[in-house]
């Protein structure tokens, strides 16, 4: 087989200066066999120098997939252009690639995930850059942060902000890079790639053809080789002609801390009652109030945390399958796993490019987006992607903006407090300690959601917490329910550095959250107007 080469072989073809795209998401299709090649040439040669690193959605983790973390040495990088980037908790070290950031050695950038995808499609039809409304009055604006994530980066803006037929418009510069390092599970002895062992297939034939189309090299990093014209043509997702080298590593693992579970595959499909329901405490009650907010038939986009269990909730209920998840590395329908595993999907319906789903996220095609936050401000304003002090402990902003910019309908989940110590007693929430840090805050560090660009678009926009029940409105957030047990004034109201405005009909949260049993919950069928 020709196209067959080591790791080591591969990454001695990448040249300095070069930009290297990757396709992965954390654990999940990781080509960590090649870039730990890379990064010990590196260690070894000195070369290669002054690579762009470029993300969609992060290459690696911080539980042993490496990833972008093999190549986090001076010289090495001179930029990262990612969707997200390793992260885990503060109890871990901060990464390399991270302090690298911080202390301003590499530029860094964070850009929404299906915008970078963008970017790759645009490079593969030589266009000049991409025209959104995605990042609009977020941090990823221009008027902000424009996507920098240090001064390096500030210094070189990767993103203007034009007028076009009479409207504001976001414009990011052409990026083309000419390398490509992607994964899949088979190759054939041409280089066509199937997938049948990954739990996505990612934006891998994406960046194969902006490389490509621009005269660069594809590497792919497969678990097996097969013999030519045993694929099914169905079953390929980048085929040969997109492939330049081909390298073998038969202990790839499938995710992060996962070797290989076909139900991630959708090889084999779990009965439901192989699927644990969310323990019982504060953070079920949170996902119970924000279930609460769905409709049987719709289809619902996840963000990781608190959200994460809300299928969890409906399972319990006996509604499984009465939504359509629906995540942004590919997976439709079925359970989303939860925890490290997160962005797979056991028993999915389908799993499309993750190119493919932000389309459909950008144009705000599904109900509703379940998402969690960090803190909130006067204005509405969602910050889920910057924690100073430990930026880690948060991946950036992924997949969030492009969900969040044309969402029919938000609802964003999270405590009222950090480190709270409560309890449900009762029927009753009980604040035992309360929380040192305040989340409902008069500015966030950070804009991931812009609430005054959500009240020009007519958004619905619902904040759930364990003590409350927000919405969003022209005038500020108002609390609409009270959870019981909560003193309005004590609890809630004085625990906000703003004003918070309060309903003249607020009334209790249904009791039934706060109870341990199944609670009874019935959904009304969602009207999509066919």
């Amino acid at each position: 087989m020709k196209k067959l080469i080591t790791a080591q072989k591969a990454a001695a073809l990448i040249p300095d200066n070069a930009y290297i795209t990757v396709s992965s998401a954390s654990g999940l299709n990781c080509p960590d066999a090649v870039l730990g090649a890379l990064g010990k040439r590196y260690e070894v040669e000195g070369q290669p120098v002054n690579l762009t690193m470029i993300h969609p959605i992060a290459a690696g983790d911080m539980y042993g997939i490496p990833g972008i973390e093999h190549l986090a040495k001076p010289g090495l990088i001179k930029k990262v252009i990612a969707g997200s980037l390793p992260s885990g908790p503060s109890s871990l070290p901060m990464p390399n690639i991270w302090r690298m950031i911080v202390e301003n050695e590499i530029a860094g950038y964070n850009v929404p995930s299906g915008v970078l995808f963008d970017l790759h499609k645009d490079a593969a039809a030589k266009r000049p850059g991409v025209l959104t409304k995605v990042g609009l009055d977020t941090f990823v604006d221009p008027d902000r942060q424009g996507c920098a994530m240090n001064a390096l980066a500030e210094a070189e803006p990767l993103v203007s902000k034009i007028e076009f037929a009479n409207e504001t418009w976001l414009h990011f510069h052409p990026l083309v890079p000419n390398v490509a390092i992607i994964r899949a599970t088979t190759s054939d002895e041409r280089g066509n790639l199937s997938f049948e062992h990954e739990g996505g297939v990612l934006g891998a034939v994406d960046q194969a053809l902006a490389v490509r189309n621009n005269g660069g090299i594809v590497i792919a990093q497969v678990k097996r080789l097969t013999k030519a014209g045993t694929l099914k043509p169905h079953h390929v997702h980048v085929p040969c002609n997109l492939v330049d080298y081909v390298v073998v590593a038969p202990d790839q693992m499938q995710t992060t801390m996962v070797q290989y579970d076909p139900a991630i595959s959708g090889e084999i499909f779990h009965p439901e009652s192989a699927f644990e329901i969310a323990p019982w405490g504060t953070e079920k009650v949170i996902a119970r109030r924000a279930a609460m907010q769905l409709q049987k038939g719709m289809t619902a986009n996840l963000g990781f945390g608190i959200s994460a269990n809300i299928p969890r909730i409906l399972l319990e209920e006996g509604m499984n399958g009465d939504v359509t998840w629906v995540i942004e590395q590919g997976a439709v329908g079925g359970m989303p796993l939860l925890g490290f595993a997160f962005g797979c999907a056991a028993n999915a319906d389908a799993i499309v490019p993750a190119s493919t789903q932000f389309t459909y996220f950008q144009g705000g095609g599904f109900d509703i987006a379940l998402l969690s936050f960090l803190q909130i401000d006067q204005y509405g304003n969602v910050n889920v992607s910057k924690l100073p002090g430990k930026p880690y402990l948060t991946a950036g902003c992924g997949g969030f903006v492009d969900i969040t910019t044309h969402a029919k309908k938000l609802v964003f989940s999270g405590y009222f407090k950090a480190g709270a110590k409560q309890r449900i007693d009762d029927g009753q929430l009980i604040i035992e300690l309360e929380g040192k840090t305040r989340k409902f805050i008069n500015d966030v560090d950070h804009v991931t959601f812009s609430g005054r660009m959500a009240i020009e678009r007519g958004q619905d926009v619902t904040y759930v917490t364990e003590r409350c029940v927000m919405k969003l409105t022209s005038d500020g957030l108002m609390v609409t329910e009270i959870a019981p047990g909560m003193d309005l004034d004590n609890d809630i109201l004085s625990q906000a550095d703003f004003p918070l405005l309060v309903s003249e009909n607020i009334k209790e949260m249904d009791n039934r959250i706060f109870v341990e049993c199944p609670m009874d919950l019935t959904l009304s069928e969602v009207n999509h107007g066919r």
